[in-house]
């Protein structure tokens, strides 16, 4: 397969974008909404009054509630059907917030030094540079700023995943591999599995398999150091609210949570 580029990426979610920002405002999104972004703000420190940038924004809704949180926020999105979303709604209900499409692949148009910290919400996966972006962060990062991102376990959500199942159906165990192959490809799938809704539209997302050590190394190759990294299992009350995230709980990491500074 060919291997996708920054413009193939821009594409893709340029078509998703309206159907995925009505999922994501309808509150189809129950990782986001129950388990990922909770998580992400539970690792962060604090971020109130501080320059800070959103690596694939997207429609905006993550940045939102980094805005709320007191910080000065800008969000840089390759999809420019995204990023019109994201700004319709700061003229709806303004936030302060500043949007440009970019690609965090690559210079981002702003000046060095420019953030306190660069974050980035279940975005840095579905780009074809990782070490490109870390190189980017470090460059917009103020000395002694971080870096703080969420992405879908390298280690975990392999190509080859595959749920095992006892007789009953009951699931049992996770299946990870081709750990190593790095194709990429695009995936088809949907917003709130298992429910029986035809407002809930299938997806082409283009997806970068990687290891954990590409992941990793691409943070320190960077120049940044690496402070804290986090492996969350969803909450009881998630597991409660959403039964099928127990798999995550018992059986397999989902997220994987990185932070890391720019040396002073």
């Amino acid at each position: 397969m060919t291997a996708l580029s920054d413009e193939d990426v821009a594409s893709h979610w340029n078509k998703t974008a309206d159907q995925w920002t009505i999922d994501v405002r309808s509150g189809y999104d129950v990782y986001r909404d129950h388990f990922t972004l909770p998580a992400f703000l539970d690792f962060l420190p604090s971020i109130s009054g501080l320059d800070v940038i959103d690596f694939g924004c997207g429609e905006g809704s993550n940045t939102r509630r980094f805005a709320s949180m007191g910080a000065r926020m800008t969000g840089i999105d390759l999809s420019e059907q995204m990023i019109g979303h994201a700004k319709e709604a700061e003229a709806r209900q303004p936030l302060g917030v500043r949007y440009r499409v970019s690609s965090y692949n690559q210079h981002t148009g702003f000046a060095d030094s420019s953030f306190d910290a660069v974050l980035s919400t279940m975005a840095l996966m579905d780009g074809p540079d990782f070490p490109a972006a870390m190189r980017e962060a470090f460059r917009l990062l103020r000395p002694g700023g971080f870096v703080a991102f969420s992405i879908l376990h390298p280690c975990f959500i392999t190509p080859g995943l595959q749920w095992q199942k006892d007789a009953s159906g009951k699931t049992t165990g996770l299946v990870a591999s081709r750990y190593f192959d790095q194709t990429n490809f695009v995936e088809s799938w949907r917003f709130g599995a298992g429910l029986n809704n035809e407002d809930v539209l299938p997806f082409a997302i283009p997806r970068f398999p990687r290891t954990i050590s590409d992941y990793l190394n691409g943070v320190s190759d960077a120049g940044l150091r690496i402070c804290k990294v986090r492996e969350p299992q969803p909450t009881p009350e998630a597991c409660e609210t959403i039964p099928r995230f127990a798999r995550w709980r018992d059986l397999g990491a989902f997220l994987l949570m990185v932070r890391a500074e720019r040396p002073l």
